[in-house]
């Protein structure tokens, strides 16, 4: 591990504890759709695929309902849920709200430390998607705004948006699919970036807007093509 990417992720602590690891592990496998909608899953099951007890599954399948990404339906039991477009589009509305507020007070007050995490999560990103390695290069999406966020003196802008984006991850994982998914996203990171350092509040709620738009012009398509996928 590279020290820019230690240092990246010192943030995460060690004493994580199973029922939570249990819980972590199994939202990633819903996120990026190793376990599709629609797709069955039981406290037994969690535990085989994640090494734990039944306790841990239960109650990483309560905490995962309660954020409705698994729904109990009768005579079937827990199911992951299948992706829902409206509870994405309001997702999507308030994600934009919250997260271009948090560019444009990053344009009038950053902190420095916060700037260069930036620039070397953005580096481990475009290692990633030289890779081809989505699952890193998502972990580092979500890090480039987290660290802004927190870069914003606004760390509690996070949580919120990392809890909302569970609707918007999952369609997120059907567009990103190519090197040129990849090219793309990093430009728009740059392009928030610049307009950060620029000191810009307009140009830097414009690129934010245009970053997190691009899923929603995108929806119509991912929904033709993978109907049994949403709701």
């Amino acid at each position: 591990m590279t020290s820019a990417k230690a240092n990246l992720m010192s943030g995460k602590t060690a004493s994580e504890s199973m029922a939570h690891k249990v819980e972590r592990q199994l939202r990633g496998d819903i996120l990026s759709l190793a376990l599709p909608p629609g797709a069955r899953i039981s406290e037994q099951e969690i535990g085989e695929r994640y090494g734990s007890s039944r306790q841990p599954g239960r109650e990483a399948l309560i905490a995962l309902t309660k954020s409705r990404l698994v729904e109990v339906l009768p005579h079937r039991g827990a199911v992951v849920a299948k992706i829902s477009v409206a509870k994405l589009m309001q997702a999507a509305f308030i994600r934009e709200t919250i997260e271009t507020a948090v560019a444009k007070t990053a344009s009038r007050t950053f902190h420095f430390h916060a700037r260069s995490r930036l620039e070397d999560c953005l580096k481990e990103q475009e290692r990633a998607a030289e890779a081809g390695d989505h699952v890193e290069f998502r972990r580092y999406d979500d890090l480039f705004h987290k660290i802004l966020a927190e870069g914003a003196g606004i760390p509690m802008a996070w949580p919120v948006i990392e809890d909302l984006k569970a609707h918007i991850d999952r369609a997120c994982s059907l567009s990103i699919h190519d090197a040129s998914s990849f090219t793309r996203l990093i430009a728009e990171h740059r392009g928030i970036l610049t307009a950060i350092d620029a000191r810009d509040e307009e140009a830097a709620a414009k690129a934010m807007t245009a970053h997190l738009s691009e899923l929603l012009r995108d929806l119509p398509r991912l929904e033709a093509k993978h109907p049994d996928l949403f709701e």
